[in-house]
């Protein structure tokens, strides 16, 4: 579950342009891999965990139970479903 980021070298024109994916978001790369992309500078500049958004797209926000955390979930939301009160 969750919106993964990840390398695309099976279709190079379609990051950032055309919607081919299913919710995640395609980094442009080359099969295997490659450092000089967009893909290995972000991979070699992040850290799993790390949060992103996504700005200027026209779909709707991901539900706060669909992913790892709770980041797309307020504040006040968030403690309130803690056994911490």
């Amino acid at each position: 579950s969750g919106t993964f980021l990840h390398g695309n070298y099976w279709s190079p024109e379609s990051p950032g342009e055309v919607n081919v994916s299913h919710g995640c978001v395609g980094l442009r790369d080359v099969k295997g891999g490659g450092a000089d992309t967009p893909a290995g500078w972000f991979f070699d500049r992040s850290l799993v965990g790390d949060v992103i958004e996504v700005v200027h797209s026209k779909d709707k926000t991901v539900s706060p139970d669909n992913g790892l955390s709770g980041w797309n979930m307020a504040w006040k939301q968030w403690k309130a479903g803690s056994v911490l009160q």
